[in-house]
Parts: C-alpha cells; sequence; structure tokens
C-alpha cells in the first residue's frame, strides 16, 4: 500500500525524496488518496510572472498558449513555469474527501480557492476552454489534489468567485505589508498599479496613518491615473522600474534622503531587485513578493552597494491572509469596483 505523506511527497515520481514543488514530475492521478481532496476545476489564475512569460513566448497567441500551458502540465503533472518556477491557484468544486480529512467546514460540492501554488498541485487538464489575456485566468475542464497540508477558502457567498480567485492569488502580499508596515513610515511599492500592488497600497496606507507616507512606482501613464483615480499613494514615480540609479534619485527626492522604511516589490519582470535595495534606507525592509526576483542578484547586489537591510522572501502564507484581503475588497468600494471591472 502506498505510504501517504501529509506534505505529499507520495505523488512525487522524479526525484525522489524531495517535496511536489521541487520535484520534475509528479502523479496527477485523479483518485482521492486518503489524505488529500480531489477538486474539479474551472479556472487556473496563472500567476503574473509565468503568465507573462508564455504569454511573450507565444507573441499573445491563444492557441499556442493553450498548447503550451497544457505541454507543462502534462509533463511535469502540475502547472510550473520551466523559467520562473511559479504557477498561481485554482478554483473548482470539492469532488471527493479522504477519509482521514477532518474539516467539518467543507463538503462534497463547495467551491472553494486553492492557496498553495500550482507549482506543487497535482493537475490534469482535460481541456482548456479559454484564456483570458487580461486578468491571466484560464478556463479549463479537469482534476487537481489538495494536500491534508495545503490550505484553501470557501468561496464566500458575498463576493463574486472570479474576483476571489483574483485577490487570493495574491493575498500573501497585502497581509504581510500588514505586519511589516509600522505607524509613519514611508513605504515604497514598485509594481503599485497591478493587482497585488493596488492591495498592497491600501493596506500600507491603513498601517501608515496620516503623518506615513506611501510611494508608488509605475511605467505607464494609464496606471498613474488609475492610483490617482483610487487615491491609494501619497506620491507616484512614472519610472521604469529597471533603471535602479534613477529611481533611487526619485525617492531620495520625495523623502528628503531618507528613502523608504519598507520597499515592496510586485513587479512581474525580471532585474529591479536593485531598484528595490537602492530605494530602501540602511536597517530598512525590502519585501520581494515577485517570483521574476533572483535572490543571487538581490543578495549580491546589495552587497555590492553597501546596503545593510533586511531582504524577505514573498513568502505567500501568513496567518489569516485570505481574510484580510477579502476583507479589503469589503472596506474599499473603489477598489472592489474596479477588480470586478478588470478580473471578472
Amino acid at each position: 500500500m502506498k505510504m501517504l505523506c501529509p506534505f505529499g511527497t507520495h505523488r512525487v515520481i522524479e526525484p525522489k525524496g524531495v517535496l511536489p514543488q521541487a520535484a520534475e514530475k509528479i502523479d496527477a492521478t485523479p483518485i482521492c488518496y486518503d489524505n488529500e481532496i480531489m477538486i474539479d476545476v474551472d479556472i487556473l489564475n496563472i500567476d503574473s510572472a509565468s503568465f507573462h512569460q508564455i504569454k511573450e513566448a507565444c507573441d499573445r497567441d491563444e492557441s499556442k498558449m493553450k498548447d503550451m500551458i497544457s505541454s507543462i502540465v502534462k509533463e511535469k503533472g502540475k502547472m510550473q513555469n520551466p523559467i520562473t518556477k511559479s504557477g498561481g491557484m485554482l478554483i473548482g468544486k470539492i469532488k471527493e474527501i479522504g477519509k482521514n480529512i477532518k474539516d467539518s467546514s467543507i463538503k462534497v460540492g463547495d467551491s472553494i480557492a486553492t492557496l498553495v501554488s500550482l507549482s506543487l498541485t497535482p493537475l490534469k487538464i482535460d481541456e482548456i476552454i479559454s484564456i483570458n489575456l487580461d486578468n491571466e485566468q484560464v478556463k479549463i475542464k479537469g482534476s487537481a489534489i489538495l494536500f491534508e497540508t495545503g490550505i484553501f477558502e470557501v468561496i464566500p457567498n458575498d463576493l463574486d468567485q472570479k474576483l476571489v480567485l483574483a485577490a487570493l492569488d495574491v493575498c500573501g502580499a497585502p497581509a504581510q505589508v500588514k505586519k511589516l508596515a509600522k505607524l509613519n513610515d514611508t513605504v515604497f511599492i514598485i509594481g503599485a498599479a497591478g493587482k497585488s500592488g493596488l492591495l498592497c497600497s491600501y493596506q500600507a496606507k491603513q498601517m501608515v496613518g496620516k503623518h506615513g507616507k506611501v510611494i508608488g512606482l509605475v511605467n505607464e501613464e494609464s496606471q498613474r491615473d488609475l492610483l490617482k483615480e483610487l487615491r491609494l499613494c501619497d506620491d507616484i514615480l512614472l519610472l521604469d522600474a529597471k533603471n535602479s540609479l534613477e529611481v533611487y534619485q526619485a525617492v531620495s527626492k520625495i523623502t528628503d534622503g531618507k528613502l523608504a522604511d519598507l520597499s515592496i516589490n510586485v513587479v512581474n519582470v525580471p532585474n529591479t531587485e536593485m531598484t528595490s535595495i537602492l530605494a530602501t534606507k540602511d536597517e530598512g525592509i525590502v519585501y520581494f513578493f515577485s517570483m521574476a526576483t533572483s535572490f543571487t542578484k538581490a543578495a549580491l547586489g546589495a552587497e555590492g552597494v553597501k546596503k545593510d537591510v533586511t531582504m524577505m522572501i514573498g513568502n505567500g502564507y501568513t496567518k489569516d491572509h485570505a481574510k484580510i484581503t477579502l476583507n479589503i475588497l469589503r472596506e474599499n468600494k473603489m477598489l472592489h469596483d474596479y477588480f470586478m471591472k478588470r478580473y471578472v
């Protein structure tokens, strides 16, 4: 009999001995073992860095994107982009609950959003129905497996399920901002007009208070206009996040040379590590939520410019992260309405 592991190693095909996220191939056979939940999948929300890479590699051709996504999942047994190594999340209905799952809050037929990465989730795609190039959502027919240590959120009745999916895909970011941002801080958000950037900007504004400051960085005029409309940032920079020196000089000017206490990197393009580091004061914190981050570049780059900053990997999980993020959309009608227009 197969020995079941709470972390899902019983599904790992190769290499043996690693956890599912690090595995090159896992078993996505749609059989629900005793310590698993099987899901009928409706929508995949591919993470921003991965979706951007696939879209560019396929020249925005939906047919080519379908083929690439199908090929990745067929080869790996999971949706893990071989370039970015990242995944995303999904929504679907519970089809079966293993007998060792002791959770009285769920039942077969419940709609749930998984809060663990697709890069470790056994996934079988029967058909890709459509791809939305604007909101990174892929409608499919297929099945997925959630391990007993996997976290999820039952879709609440008061919010649209596609809205919930879009928000929960990045729910670790604003929840971490709630933990990290302090009263009167200056918070610098790189990629402030993206999905996670907007949520982080709102949360940062709540934490720093009227004497604190939130600075947003975007690279398009339409994004700057959006931040102005939503009133989420005190200052907005329209610059290229890859131009580290120019951004550093702009942040220095806004802060009278003090720089940011906390910098949040949520862009979906590479080579923005030094922008985050240079814009942050010594003994400040840089939080890399972007899956396009090279931690080699960050570590060696900080050393190279003599920067004493605490650098944090963007852990997608923190306590109550789903509730914190969904409450943002309940609290801020303008943000809620924008998300409905943009992602639903």
